[in-house]
Order: structure tokens, then sequence, then C-alpha cells
């Protein structure tokens, strides 16, 4: 079973090496590595190119313009081979544990191939120096489903591992990457609703918290509310999940069940008083996996955010 990693960098000077390492250091050998370069400016790509000589035939290199991680790793699903078993996701500054691999194509090979697949872990959250501090996110409470992901992810992306199936899937829609909030999230979503999602509480990456991270990690319940309230009171996180719900819907509307189908259309619909949103929370089966998260999605549906 062939694993391609897929590896988007932009500036990544500081980590990559090592993170490029300890994929090649993985206990499962059957892996490649295909990485896009999203512009950088520093001196990423002369070590990207270090590396493809380094390994000749592992290591392949795209080198590309300033469009970010969402589309860059949307690039990445269409440009990967067709042959491989498995795709893992990848970021360019953390570091993956030797069993990372392993772990994933292990978990998947008992599954159903013939249907999308996604496999993720928790990380253990770490400093610059990857000085542990703790495992995170939180292990998920409940269903790992659709209504789920309409309204929340958790999956972290270098975490994650998809089959064959499910990168067909994501790749034969041509989604406007403007409305998608991020590739894990995107992959959480998609696969949920056409296949099967699986969770692994043993973390399988040391996942490295430094000034310049595009998303870390919370590391309270003030932070996460506090980051999500600020991230809802701007005009663009306030539609960014009706935009990420409605593309969608543009893309999958076909492939859902009906049940699916009736609660994406809820939550799309309008609500422009009091009365409907309360009326909307008594119809909706969607939930995120804490209580307090679950708290903060109805508070914000009530005041009108979502």
């Amino acid at each position: 079973m062939h694993v391609q990693v897929l590896l988007s960098t932009f500036n990544g000077e500081l980590y990559i090496a090592e993170q490029i390492e300890s994929i090649i250091s993985q206990t499962y050998n059957d892996i490649s590595i295909l990485i896009r370069d999203d512009g950088s400016q520093d001196n990423t790509l002369e070590i990207l190119q270090y590396y493809t000589l380094k390994y000749p035939g592992r290591i392949k290199l795209i080198k590309g313009y300033n469009i970010g991680a969402v589309e860059s790793f949307q690039v990445l699903l269409k440009e990967a081979d067709g042959s491989p078993s498995y795709y893992s996701y990848c970021d360019q500054d953390d570091v993956w544990l030797p069993h990372r691999v392993e772990t994933a194509v292990n978990a998947l090979n008992k599954l159903d191939n013939n249907k999308p697949l996604m496999h993720f872990t928790l990380t253990y959250l770490t400093d610059s120096k990857l000085g542990r501090i703790k495992a995170w996110p939180k292990s998920p409470t409940k269903n790992l489903s659709f209504y789920n992901a309409l309204i929340e992810n958790i999956a972290v992306g270098t975490t994650i591992t998809i089959n064959k199936a499910a990168r067909d899937r994501i790749t034969r829609r041509n989604p406007d990457t403007s409305n998608i909030i991020m590739h894990d999230w995107w992959s959480y979503l998609c696969i949920s609703a056409l296949g099967e999602v699986v969770f692994d509480s043993v973390p399988s990456v040391l996942y490295r918290q430094h000034d310049k991270n595009l998303i870390g990690g919370n590391k309270s319940l003030k932070d996460f509310i506090l980051r999500k309230v600020r991230s809802y009171s701007s005009n663009k996180g306030k539609r960014m999940l009706y935009k990420q719900a409605l593309e969608f819907w543009k893309c999958y509307e076909d492939d859902m069940n009906g049940a699916q189908r009736e609660q994406l259309e809820l939550f799309l619909k309008p609500r422009n008083n009091m009365y409907e949103r309360v009326l909307y929370l008594k119809k909706t089966q969607l939930y995120r996996q804490s209580l307090e998260g679950d708290f903060l999605f109805k508070f914000l549906i009530l005041i009108g955010y979502i």
C-alpha cells in the first residue's frame, strides 16, 4: 500500500528539514512526498531542492505562487499520483512521530476501501523546541458525522490520512476555495457525509506552536470563547460557516442522503427573527463535541451571528 504525503510549504525554512526527515524516517517505508511551495520568499525552496536530490524518486517538488493553504492543498490533491492507496496531509513546521503513517495504514486497511475513508489522531502540542505541553485537542466524545462536521472541525490536518476513494471524490468537484475555511475541515465535511471517518486517540504528531503558526491550539476555555466570538463578530467570520455549507451543497447536493440534505437545507435557510431562530434550534440535529461548544453554537444562532 503506497502512501503519498501531500506537503504545502510557505516561508518554512526554520523547520521544514526536520519535518521532511521525520517523514523519511517513518516505520512504514512505502512513502513518497509531493511538495507544493506556495511562493516562499525565504530559503525554503533551496532546502526543498536539496532534499529532492538527497532522496531522488521519493520527493517531487511543485514550485507555485502564493494562493494560500486551502487552495494549495486542493492543488496537491489534484496533482497527486493516481496510484497510491492512501494520501496523508502534512504541515511544514511539525514533526511526525515514527508510527504516524503505519498507524493510519493499519487502521484504514481494516475498512472497506471502496468507499471514502479518513483517519486522524490527536497530536502532542509542543513549544517551538518540541517540548511537549499536552495531548491536543480533546478526544471527540460524540459521533464523527456530517452533523458535527457542518459546524465544527475536530481533525488536525497534519494527522489526516485519506484513501484513494476519498481523494477521487474530493477532486471530482471544483469548489470555490474562498468559501472553504480550511482544507482539513473540508475533508472532514466531505468524507463524513460520503464515507467513513475514524479516530485514534494516540498522538501521532508533534504539533509545534510558534509565532508564525497559521492555526494553533487553544489553551483554555477563555481562549476558545474569545477566539470564536472574535471570528464570528467579523464580517468574514460571521458568514464563513454559511458559505462553506453552501459550497458543500453546490458540490455534493446529489450525493447526500435525505436526512443530511434536510439538515443542510435547514441550516442554510434564513432566520430573520428570534422566533425562527428558536424554531431552528428545536429542529436541528447539528452538534459540537463539547458542552461549551454546543452552548456557544446555540448562543450565536440566537443572536443572529450564524
